[in-house]
């Protein structure tokens, strides 16, 4: 199993990680996804179905038995409060979302780092048995990853990525095609604006010598995210590949254009 001493050293060093998505409060499958051999689970506190006890229960399940992987949360807003949540209740590390500048940054730098390098309140209730009870020991196991997912993130990426004690930066996808002018977080209109984006964002990160991850609806394309040069890749979401396995299984079993019968 990966230490969160291990999993943060290797993210510091750039090396390729690949993660899972998970929105669904399910303990049970986030246990059988973590047993898989990805390198970390995340967890969406911002638009996933779940609260603080859901959170806690899937950190729980990450870190069971046979898991590979550490947990990371995407916390609800840039705030010291649910930065801290997830951080007491043992995950690895948090994603913080829509951060424009670099003082924003370094405010989500500062809620995840206890002094004097921040502000992070001390409550580490499971993260002391996870991570460990003291400062230096947070310091050296858990990171912080800084959305980059509006025009303003993008235009300010080259500062925001040199901000003193971040340990990453994170591309959400759907967000930054709309705010260049997508109609939908798929337009293909928009592709040569975004992957001209994605460039940007990897050059920045590169420069400051901090990793570079992205979203990925599957594992095909975080495998090409990766080969353009992404530290880390996530592949999404639990909730998604769901339906979809369940579209593809009902198709190969009832022929095109069939109605089911009545139970």
């Amino acid at each position: 199993m990966t230490t969160p001493a291990e999993f943060t050293a290797a993210l510091r060093a750039r090396e390729q990680l690949l993660g899972y998505w998970c929105l669904l409060d399910a303990p049970v499958a986030t246990e059988r996804i973590a047993r898989l051999g990805y390198d970390y689970v995340a967890l969406d506190a911002q638009h996933g179905l779940f609260g603080y006890s859901g959170m806690l229960n899937n950190l729980l399940a990450i870190d069971s038995q046979g898991s590979t992987a550490v947990g990371l949360v995407r916390v609800e807003a840039n705030d010291p409060a649910p930065i801290g949540r997830a951080l007491d209740a043992g995950a690895t590390g948090v994603i913080v979302p829509l951060i424009d500048t670099a003082a924003q940054a370094a405010e989500a730098v500062a809620a995840v780092r206890y002094p004097p390098l921040g502000r992070r309140s001390y409550g580490p209730m499971r993260s002391a048995l996870r991570i460990g009870p003291d400062p230096a020991d947070a310091h050296d196991a858990t990171v912080v990853l800084a959305m980059i997912e509006t025009a303003e993130g993008l235009a300010d990426v080259e500062a925001i990525c040199a901000t003193p004690g971040l340990d990453g930066v994170y591309v959400g996808p759907s967000d930054l095609r709309i705010a260049l002018g997508g109609a939908s977080s798929t337009d293909p209109a928009l592709a040569d604006t975004f992957e001209a984006a994605l460039g940007t964002v990897r050059e920045a990160a590169a420069a400051a010598e901090i990793a570079a991850g992205i979203h990925n609806p599957d594992g095909a394309s975080a495998a090409k995210r990766l080969a353009e040069g992404f530290t880390f890749a996530t592949v999404a979401c639990d909730l998604v590949h769901l339906e979809q396995t369940a579209r593809q299984h009902l198709s190969a079993a009832r022929p095109s254009g069939t109605s089911g019968g009545a139970l």
